[in-house]
């Protein structure tokens, strides 16, 4: 079981979905807070979906809970959707380099781009190996909760570069 909240509130959109996939809820009222606030403000820009899919049961060892949150993601994937994953060992952008990502990846006509946040133990290799691409956002680590804010804020940073308004100084 997953939560899902959608967003379609259409004002400028380009043609593709971005989807932000999380493992295991959080409780933080601030988080979750910072979350929606940026999730609302991209619907100005793009079709925006952030789903939050159930923790898997612990009692079994980090390799067993990664591979049983690996098949629940493989499982909604569609062979043509576009996986970014955020690991520590991918690559690093600033945000204007980060907004010419996302703006190739709208070039290149993707439909669907979703970005995954592993849960606590980070992500099973078939799940890596599914990967289309993996972004770190620093050589810091920070819980998956926490990430899943600066995600947000980042993609919406991006969209008000490509569109040259005011939000990110230079």
């Amino acid at each position: 079981m997953h939560f899902k909240f959608t967003f379609f509130f259409f004002s400028y959109h380009c043609g593709m979905k971005i989807s932000i996939w999380c493992i295991g809820k959080t409780d933080e009222k601030y988080l979750i807070e910072g979350i929606d606030k940026y999730i609302q403000r991209l619907t100005h820009y793009t079709k925006i979906e952030y789903e939050v899919f159930k923790d898997v049961k612990s009692g079994q060892t980090s390799e067993e809970t990664l591979k049983r949150e690996a098949e629940m993601i493989l499982a909604k994937l569609k062979s043509d959707d576009l996986l970014v994953l955020m690991d520590e060992r991918g690559d690093m952008y600033d945000s204007v380099k980060f907004s010419a990502y996302l703006q190739k990846l709208q070039n290149q006509a993707n439909k669907h781009v979703i970005f995954l946040i592993g849960g606590a133990f980070g992500h099973h290799s078939t799940i890596r190996n599914r990967a289309n691409h993996l972004i770190s956002l620093s050589k810091m680590t920070f819980s998956h909760q926490m990430v899943r804010l600066f995600l947000a804020e980042q993609i919406y940073r991006a969209f008000t570069i490509i569109r040259n308004e005011k939000y990110h100084n230079e």
